[in-house]
């Protein structure tokens, strides 16, 4: 799997991990072993490791007896103090590799996604990709760094737990394989069972918790159309679901406790009985608790296992998904720093432009559009909802590449320069201003990270901001709240236009920037645009056309098509132009 590659920088300390996570598999059958003789008076002779714990009891005193229980303690304290340290070793080791290795993994993830072109968005839910960030990257941590180890633990057990079963008497050890295995995975498969049910019931309470909040938070509707029986009607059936789902539940739990009782203690009695025979007979020595303990330590590990495995399992089509993130196509943009912005005098000529949404393709968008702009002119784009404003924009950001025709910067081709430089010689004010949920400071400063607080101050004083901020007691330390919540909406455009006014770009994108303002808040904005606009290159998609008087150009757009251009005048003077019914009919709304 591809993540490994992550762990390759520290693969000799994962490795190391690894080797300390089996010595730990092999302390445990010797400290369960040793456990048993404590109970079974049994000689050391007769444990598996004992030679390690010969080894370990040369250092304890000479004046305990061999086969005392003082003797036996002692060598129990060494080995729990070992396999304390190992553990302790192990799972700091373990976390220093993952955690590392996450924190690239999660910064990778992250600059691929960031970087990737406005298609994949689209394509994309913004929650499903929060996940793969978050839930999905900590499930592998935990996989690689508990899940992994407890695996490999368990296996060490079970491998080195039968061995030793073997060597005490071959016997038990088949009438111990022919019953615990099947009982294991009978106990695994009624877990399993068990908990679907339970994820059914919470689901359920889930989709009854839906309609409470749905008929609550839309409780005028409820009242106004009589619906309130309606309601109940459809909560009591959601609630009879749950009812129905937990009894059922309620059934195999206590099957499971019923198949406890008698399967599973049934055979470890049976087991114990037919281990006293066969040492009444002298066929086994005086190991059977320790045999019994060791079966218990091999029969969880193999019930462990399982749900190891499951867990493993379902963390591998996480890894796929984070890893088919990894594998797309980013935008070739400069992420390691600030881009400087490219050279641009302002020109720009759009020339023969066919598109279409990737994700549309049977709906072409824009059909033939052919305009120029000279260095700071200021030319509007009007034209009714659908007719391809907004996407023109999107392609001079080159979010998309037209289909066919071309766009140029500067009589250059938008492909020959670098996108992050061509972008930073632009600023773009959306119609729907979304902030950052800091402070006010940190949004303006949005448009140039390293501005002075000076440079910021001049910035909010030119789009008309600064007197609204000074009045709030933290002034430009106040916090905007989720994307800006706690502003009205003539504030955030105000910030957004602060902010482009700090980056000082030579092209100015201007998306219906006051089409959602009130009278008041849409002169303060415009005056703030007015200013921003001197001497730069604009383009102004407009829906209030009174903003758009003053431009040096309109483009009219109908249906992906240019179908008339001139100034405010000239258009008007056009009795069957699409620009003076437009007029006509905001007049009329007013």
């Amino acid at each position: 799997m591809g993540v490994f590659r992550y762990l390759a920088p520290y693969k000799y300390l994962f490795v190391f991990g690894l080797l300390l996570i089996v010595v730990s598999g092999l302390l445990m059958i010797v400290i369960t072993a040793i456990l048993g003789q404590l109970a079974g008076a049994e000689t050391m002779a007769n444990m598996p490791g004992s030679s390690m714990t010969t080894w370990v009891a040369a250092y304890l005193p000479d004046d305990l007896p061999m086969q005392t229980t003082g003797k036996i303690l002692g060598i129990l304290a060494v080995m729990l103090i070992i396999q304390g340290f190992f553990s302790f070793v192990r799972v700091y080791i373990f976390s220093y590799v993952i955690e590392n290795a996450m924190e690239t993994l999660r910064r990778d993830v992250y600059r691929t996604i960031i970087s990737m072109p406005m298609q994949f968005f689209h394509e994309r839910r913004v929650g499903d990709l929060s996940s793969r960030l978050s839930s999905d990257i900590t499930t592998i941590q935990e996989t690689l760094n508990i899940t992994l180890a407890e695996f490999i633990r368990q296996t060490v057990i079970i491998i080195v737990g039968l061995v030793a079963l073997v060597s005490f008497s071959y016997k038990l050890t088949l009438m111990m394989l022919a019953t615990l295995p099947v009982i294991v995975i009978i106990m695994v498969l009624f877990g399993r069972y068990i908990r679907k049910l339970g994820k059914l019931t919470q689901d359920k309470v889930a989709e009854s918790s839906v309609i409470v909040n749905e008929s609550l938070t839309g409780i005028v509707n409820v009242k106004s159309f009589a619906n309130e029986a309606f309601e109940i009607i459809r909560y009591g059936a959601g609630i009879r679901t749950i009812k129905q789902v937990a009894l059922k539940s309620a059934i195999w739990r206590g099957m499971f406790g019923t198949f406890i009782i008698i399967f599973l203690f049934g055979a470890l009695g049976a087991l114990m009985g037919y281990g006293a025979y066969l040492r009444s007979i002298g066929e086994l020595p005086e190991v059977l608790v320790s045999f019994v303990l060791i079966t218990g330590l091999v029969a969880g590990s193999i019930g462990g296992l399982a749900a190891q495995m499951g867990t493993i399992q379902r963390s591998i089509g996480i890894i796929e998904g984070v890893m088919d993130i990894l594998a797309g196509q980013p935008e070739k943009i400069n992420t390691s720093e600030h881009a400087a912005p490219a050279d641009l005098k302002g020109a720009i000529s759009i020339r023969d432009v066919h598109f279409h949404y990737p994700s549309r393709s049977d709906v072409q968008v824009l059909k033939g559009v052919s305009f120029d702009l000279q260095p700071g002119q200021q030319v509007a784009l009007v034209g009714a909802s659908g007719s391809g404003k907004s996407t023109l924009a999107a392609l001079l950001l080159q979010f998309y590449t037209p289909q066919q025709g071309t766009i140029d910067f500067d009589g250059k081709p938008a492909q020959s320069f670098e996108l992050d430089a061509l972008r930073s010689a632009m600023a773009y004010v959306p119609q729907e201003v979304i902030l950052f949920g800091g402070t006010i400071r940190d949004n303006i400063a949005y448009g140039k990270p390293d501005a002075t607080d000076s440079e910021i101050e001049a910035a909010a004083q030119k789009a008309n901001a600064l007197a609204f901020i000074q009045s709030f007691p933290e002034g430009m330390q106040t916090l905007v709240g989720d994307r800006g919540i706690q502003l009205s909406g003539g504030q955030r455009q105000r910030i957004a236009i602060a902010r482009a006014v700090l980056r000082n770009p030579r092209i100015l994108l201007l998306d219906e920037a006051t089409s959602s303002l009130d009278n008041e808040s849409e002169k303060l904005v415009q005056e703030a645009l007015d200013e921003l606009m001197k001497g730069r290159t604009s383009l102004v998609i407009a829906h209030r056309l009174s903003t758009i008087r003053n431009a040096d150009r309109i483009v009219v757009l109908e249906n992906g098509i240019v179908t008339d251009t001139g100034t405010h005048n000239e258009l008007l003077e056009r009795e069957n132009g699409l620009y003076r019914k437009l007029i006509e009919l905001s007049r009329n709304e007013q």
